[in-house]
């Protein structure tokens, strides 16, 4: 941070010894382009210097994280950045608040920390960033093409990036994000480069049967035993079905990112950069080989419910937001029924959805059999749930692993129908069915 008596000056030479700058990144140290980008500059160039990197590379885009409220902290470096004149240099979108921003009634927490909250939301508009509020990005018009290389925050936008769209981020978190965007620069490390995205760990697939791989509920199971056993390292996964959708590669990387540190994994057949085993390791061996069987799937469903018995008070769907397909899914299943009166159904979203699902008549149809469209954020991060001495259903193993912990909810990971099934009968259900013989 800058002294006490105010911004100043700061030298260049004082903080860059080891890494080479352009000439901007030199006058945006030096305070030329204003104390809000020194400030982040000086960020960039000493995250880059603790990590042993020599250069700097150009982003074409970000998003952000920092724009969740946490605490006075946040609050306090946005409104120094705001103070010092920030504004983003590459189209920046924002991950989700604290709170619905277009539904501030849906908000059952403390009104103090929402007003910041919203404070903090309109500092973000304030430094040009696009007011998108979800934790999908890559569900808007515009989202990164192969190769590439942005600063991206958010675990599963990370690792979709990465893996799904072949553009090239690495693992950012707050402060580092919004700094990147302000800049446009970041270290030359980690998965930006070729070396770093080869995988080195291989998950094969033993005694998973066709029938069990067309379901989604899999997907997610399965990235929590590979994000668990992975760590940081990036993995390949071989015997699943070729030309996996967005949605299930999208819910195995976000259960991944959940359980382990990953930014990226291959699907042999599926992700861009994995047509084959092979050039996924880049022609090297891997240096662990994990057998994934139906009985690690079933084990990692079990962990992640907290409760077992029939009892129910909510289902929410949608961590990470629920795409139009996924949407898509939820309207069949409810069509012509609605929701149990003592169930509270909660599905969360991007704005861009929601207006997709306005449009297509879906927002009214899924509001008249009870469900509640959240937007701007998500119902483990923010004050929503009516009831959280209960017991919630979910389909995500994002929501599953924190929602006990941030909410003190008791949790039953199940399949989209099996927790639509539920909603309607008021109770939980479940299809044992699909584990028969495990």
């Amino acid at each position: 941070m800058p002294p006490r008596g105010g911004w100043g000056r700061w030298s260049p030479r004082t903080y860059a010894q080891r890494v080479d700058l352009s000439v901007e990144d030199r006058q945006r140290l030096a305070g030329d382009a204003g104390p809000a980008a020194q400030l982040a500059m000086r960020i960039v160039v000493r995250l880059a210097e603790s990590m042993g990197v020599d250069h700097l590379l150009d982003i074409t885009g970000a998003h952000v994280d920092s724009c969740l409220y946490h605490g006075q902290s946040g609050l306090d470096f946005a409104g120094r950045l705001v103070e010092g004149g920030a504004s983003v240099a590459v189209p920046t979108t924002l991950n989700v608040s604290s709170l619905d921003l277009l539904h501030p009634e849906l908000y059952r927490g403390d009104e103090a920390e929402g007003e910041a909250a919203r404070r903090m939301a309109g500092m973000y508009e304030e430094m040009g960033c696009q007011p998108t509020w979800t934790c999908a990005p890559y569900h808007l018009e515009n989202r990164p093409s192969f190769g590439e290389q942005v600063a991206w925050a958010e675990s599963n936008a990370i690792v979709f990036a990465n893996s799904v769209l072949g553009a090239r981020t690495a693992r950012y978190g707050d402060l580092i994000d919004i700094s990147a965007a302000i800049t446009g620069r970041v270290p030359a490390s980690g998965l930006h480069l070729d070396a770093n995205r080869r995988a080195t760990v291989l998950f094969r697939l033993l005694d998973v049967s066709p029938d069990l791989l067309d379901l989604d509920q899999v997907y997610p199971l399965l990235g929590t035993v590979v994000g668990a056993a992975s760590g940081s390292r990036v993995p390949v996964i071989e015997g699943l079905p070729t030309a996996l959708s967005e949605v299930r590669l999208r819910a195995l990387g976000a259960g991944a990112a959940t359980a382990g540190s990953i930014g990226m994994f291959h699907a042999v057949g599926s992700t861009p950069e994995a047509p084959t085993l092979e050039s996924a390791m880049g022609g090297r061996d891997p240096h662990e080989v994990v057998e994934v069987r139906t009985s690690d799937l079933r084990a990692s469903r079990d962990q992640l419910c907290t409760v077992s018995g029939s009892a129910l008070s909510s289902v929410c769907l949608g961590t990470p937001h629920y795409s139009v397909d996924e949407f898509q899914v939820v309207v069949a299943l409810l069509t012509g029924r609605r929701v149990h009166p003592d169930v509270d159904f909660y599905v969360s979203t991007g704005r861009s959805v929601l207006a997709e699902l306005e449009l297509r008549g879906w927002a009214d149809l899924l509001r008249s059999a009870g469900v509640t469209l959240v937007v701007d954020t998500c119902t483990y991060v923010s004050a929503i749930l009516a009831d959280t001495t209960g017991t919630a259903m979910t389909d995500s193993a994002k929501w599953a692993w924190y929602a006990p912990g941030n909410l003190g909810v008791d949790v039953v990971f199940a399949g989209t129908s099996e927790c639509v099934e539920s909603a309607v009968a008021g109770k939980v259900l479940l299809d044992e069915r699909v584990w028969s013989g495990v």
